[in-house]
């Protein structure tokens, strides 16, 4: 195929076309439906997708200025954050709808969307091709029948722009708009052979047999959210800053693909492929070694599961002029991935380092330890439920003390009690990068649970590490984590909501016991999830007692004062 992936050196200087798409919705009794066209077979990346009506801006376009109504390009550039050109993308993204879909979105003398019915359509229909062809200009076919462009029926809602690694490369606005009622959609039979109208969520699950390229995808599950193409229209003209979700081309176990922004993997590939080649992975490959710096390499454990994400990541922390390393969280007792991280080292492993002491983080500790002589530190848990029994640190390691691996590579130790009272953090200092063990988790909530769990410890330690200076999360599971603040930020947000809705449970039903408490206030998690939700819930409510807001009489719960 002529736009297969290829790593280029030179594929981010490769030229940007600038494009406008329209997605064009209606309401039905099953919910908004949306109008996706097919590709003809081209022989690059888009053949025989499905797509929204759209394409290039014309040379041309500019010159509708004078039929766009009360919208000008001063606005419409301020609203895409340019500083002009905004109103060619309005009048493309018409065009092209009309062109590729047969809809369009003007106003005839009398100030109403027009009817293609009869003549006027007939009329109109011959002008589609000569546009396509560019025989004709808009700006000749608005004057010709004396049509103002219904800018004001489109909102402007994202842009997206092709990876560096693609041949034919766009940078494309996207548009929202109702269709016409009194008018019937046709596509072009040049560009586009086929067409459906289909709900968001039947798209997507039909996305087997569709082809649906990652912005329709990402746009169609946007649509899934709403009810009505009125509460979508008021959604996408909502005042806001429009993000640049590029997709990021990476490698994995189903080839090349794309990575969004809202995927876990996005913020990883971005740090380990900057220039767009596909050399990162968009997976988490048990055994696999992934060199994150020079300083730090992940090998992930095979321990994959509703608790531990893609598996236990242990890393190796090192280099420098000795080459020596230290693991941090050895991961579970598991032969292959022991071997793994011996494999991986690239020099002497000298330190084992863990964040606590759960069955999937530090288990391997005393097998490497026999296998490399590595001095073992951390520090032992309060309580021994659910803990390593074998686990016995050569050293009990403090808050504040920082580990010179090397005269360049430093790690800070930082207590972090919460998801258990033995958690330490250990911070690169040279690249401000945070292994956070079970403190922060990537693919879900940490769980709080008693009595080595507590919830307002964990609060504490999420606070104080807003203070400190990081640039990147490398979490015990799941990829690194860029925004560190923002995301510790959330998790507090998070949970003081939780607390707010457990309080708000407690008080409307007075003397409730805790599986009472736990279907009202943990209604948004699936019931197969609740008996570990119990814990967190638990952890809770001992605050709230804590802090007097809670009393707790023969497991009954009830608001204090």
């Amino acid at each position: 195929m002529a736009d297969t992936p290829t790593p280029n050196a030179a594929a981010e200087t490769r030229p940007l076309r600038t494009a406008a798409t329209v997605v064009v919705m209606r309401d039905s009794p099953s919910g908004i439906e949306v109008l996706l066209l097919r590709r003809a077979e081209r022989g690059d990346h888009s053949s025989g997708a499905w797509v929204f009506p759209g394409g290039v801006l014309d040379a041309q376009d500019r010159d509708c200025a004078a039929f766009c109504g009360t919208l000008d390009d001063a606005a419409a550039s301020a609203s895409m954050g340019l500083t002009e050109g905004g109103l060619d993308y309005y009048v493309a993204a018409i065009r092209e709808c009309f062109e590729e879909a047969g809809l369009l979105l003007a106003t005839g003398a009398d100030g109403h969307l027009l009817n293609l019915a009869g003549d006027i359509g007939a009329e109109m229909g011959p002008w589609r091709s000569r546009l396509h062809r560019g025989d004709a200009t808009m700006a000749q076919f608005c004057s010709h029948f004396g049509l103002t462009l219904a800018t004001d029926r489109l909102a402007y809602f994202s842009r997206w722009v092709t990876p560096a690694i693609r041949a034919k490369r766009w940078d494309t606005r996207f548009f929202f708009a109702i269709a016409p009622t009194e008018q019937e959609s046709a596509h072009d039979e040049i560009e586009l052979v086929e067409q459906l109208w289909l709900t968001p969520a039947d798209a997507i699950a039909r996305s087997e047999s569709l082809k649906l390229l990652n912005p329709t995808r990402y746009t169609l599950e946007t649509l899934s959210g709403f009810a009505t193409t009125a509460e979508m229209m008021a959604h996408a003209r909502t005042p806001r800053t429009v993000a640049l979700p590029m997709p990021r081309i990476a490698d994995g176990p189903q080839g090349m693909l794309p990575v969004s922004a809202d995927q876990f993997a996005w913020a990883e590939v971005g740090k380990l492929d900057p220039q767009g080649h596909g050399t990162a992975s968009y997976a988490i490959v048990p055994g696999r070694a992934v060199r994150l710096s020079d300083r730090v390499i992940r090998v992930s454990a095979d321990n994959s599961g509703m608790m531990t994400g893609p598996g236990t990541n242990t890393y190796l922390v090192g280099g420098g002029p000795r080459n020596e390393w230290a693991v941090i969280d050895p991961g579970p007792s598991l032969a292959p991935h022991v071997e793994a991280i011996l494999k991986a080292a690239p020099g002497p492993i000298r330190w084992i380092l863990v964040t606590h002491t759960h069955q999937d983080h530090s288990p391997a500790a005393n097998e490497l330890r026999e296998r490399t002589g590595a001095q073992v530190l951390g520090r032992i848990a309060n309580y021994p439920q659910n803990q390593d029994p074998a686990f016995k640190p050569d050293r009990i390691l403090a808050h504040g003390e920082r580990l010179a691996i090397d005269q360049d590579t430093t790690l800070a130790v930082f207590h972090t009690p919460g998801h258990a009272s033995n958690h330490l953090c250990y911070l690169l200092e040279q690249e401000q990068m945070l292994f956070t063990g079970d403190h922060v988790m990537q693919t879900s909530t940490v769980v709080i649970g008693p009595p080595d769990g507590d919830m307002a410890a964990y609060l504490e330690s999420l606070r104080a590490l807003l203070k400190v200076e990081l640039s990147w999360f490398a979490p015990g599971h799941g990829f690194l984590m860029a925004q560190p603040h923002k995301a510790l930020e959330g998790i507090v947000a998070h949970r003081l909501r939780r607390e707010a809705k457990v309080l708000e449970a407690v008080t409307e039903l007075a003397g409730a016991d805790t599986d009472a408490l736990l279907a009202r206030v943990y209604d948004d998690v699936k019931p197969g999830l609740h008996p570990v939700a119990r814990r967190s819930l638990t952890a809770h409510l001992q605050k709230l007692v804590a802090d007097g807001r809670v009393r707790h009489d023969n497991d009954r719960w009830s608001a204090a004062g």
